[in-house]
């Protein structure tokens, strides 16, 4: 199972009702494990790892960041005195136009202009095409963007026989479903699934700022799991893409360097050499 973002906060606990039937058995349906990428995995942990990583990062400087240490005590998310209120603006103005996915590239629309719908388009032997200037290539995100135009456009929506009367049109996130959060925390749900005997791959992309490294190893530490292989590089054509640990139980950390929240999206081929290593049993 692999598991990213938001999502491991949802599928440890999916998994643990799936080894709860007594029918279910791993090794019958093939799972060899746990796969985790950048993984919320306690929403006040993740939140409060966001500034210690930014400092270390040289983007909160450390006046401000001591001034805040000493004011707030470590919890960031809910002030409990104007000395830390005061800090925490100083770090928001630090923060201000930052992309949070990957602090090193530049921060764009959700969406860019949907006037970019109504712009005609040139023809191509019987196709259509965008002009190049009508998406910049210097987002990440224009590609979202794209899929949605893709999906929607009516000859694809005819050719995978979708019904407008079904699904009027596609959304790549729906932010207007309604959901109810009421899991804060899976940290003891990892720990349980790993003491079942699930192998567990945890990776970090080094430069996302949502759910960062800091906080990933803060709650990997709270599992009390002996460190059987200390911290090292690993490395990809002899050049180091990141660095890794492993524990008891067959549990497997490692950062991609250079990569952000989603890290297979920025590097696709190191991620899939890690994830190879890890589930043909080699050391990365």
């Amino acid at each position: 199972m692999h598991l990213t973002s938001l999502s491991s906060l949802v599928c440890p606990l999916l998994l643990i009702k799936l080894h709860s039937d007594i029918s279910y058995q791993p090794s019958a349906r093939n799972h060899r494990g746990v796969i985790a990428g950048n993984p919320l995995t306690d929403t006040t942990t993740a939140f409060n790892a966001r500034i210690p990583f930014l400092h270390g990062m040289g983007i909160i400087p450390d006046e401000i960041y001591e001034a805040a240490r000493e004011g707030c005590g470590g919890e960031y998310r809910w002030p409990s005195n104007s000395h830390c209120a005061n800090s925490l603006q100083d770090i928001q103005e630090c923060m201000r136009g930052l992309n949070d996915v990957h602090v090193l590239e530049k921060i764009c629309p959700e969406y860019p202009s949907l006037a970019l719908q109504k712009q005609p388009t040139s023809q191509d032997h019987g196709r259509r095409r965008l002009t190049e200037s009508a998406v910049s290539s210097l987002c990440r995100n224009a590609t979202y963007f794209l899929s949605e135009l893709w999906t929607n456009d009516e000859a694809v929506r005819e050719s995978l026989a979708i019904h407008k009367e079904t699904v009027p049109s596609w959304l790549r996130c729906d932010f207007n479903l309604p959901y109810t959060y009421e899991i804060s925390s899976t940290v003891d749900d990892h720990l349980a699934l790993i003491t079942k005997g699930y192998r567990a791959m945890i990776y970090s992309g080094d430069h996302d700022s949502k759910v960062s490294y800091v906080d990933t190893q803060a709650w990997i530490r709270r599992l009390n799991l002996p460190i059987t292989d200390r911290w090292r590089p690993w490395h990809l054509d002899d050049q180091i893409v990141g660095y890794t640990r492993t524990y008891s139980n067959n549990l497997t950390y490692a950062t991609v360097k250079g990569a952000g929240h989603t890290a297979p999206e920025y590097m696709p081929r190191e991620c899939l050499a890690m994830i190879d290593r890890w589930l043909s049993g080699q050391p990365l």
